[in-house]
């Protein structure tokens, strides 16, 4: 992707007023949502043109990519926006676990359990 479409990708996101945008991180070929993560426009320029994704650490204030300390890297296979640029969802290649608790998906973790719907 060339500067020029990266330019015209952050001028269609809607960061949040912490300049951030919410990542969902999908497993491209089973679909499982494995992880959210956060991005800023630095973060989510990283993510589009090196092919690995980069987060922003809320806590650490610093850039991470996911697999550079444990080996469980994230190679991207593909990305778009949500209808209204607030959301991005990425779907990856996940080489081990996503999770930091050693699980392969964050939300295996704390499973509830909700009354479940039914059409009418």
């Amino acid at each position: 992707m060339s500067e020029l479409d990266i330019d015209a990708v952050l001028d269609r996101v809607r960061f949040d007023a912490a300049g951030l945008l919410p990542a969902v991180i999908q497993q491209h070929d089973t679909r499982e949502v494995l992880m959210v993560g956060w991005m800023d426009a630095e973060a989510l320029r990283r993510t589009l043109t090196e092919g690995r994704v980069t987060f922003w650490s809320r806590s650490r204030q610093e850039y991470w990519r996911k697999g550079d300390t444990s080996g469980h890297a994230q190679h991207v296979r593909g990305a778009a926006l949500d209808c209204d640029g607030d959301t991005l969802l990425v779907q990856i290649d996940q080489v081990g676990v996503a999770c930091h608790t050693g699980a392969r998906s964050c939300f295996d973790v704390d499973p509830l359990e909700p009354v479940v719907g039914a059409r009418s």
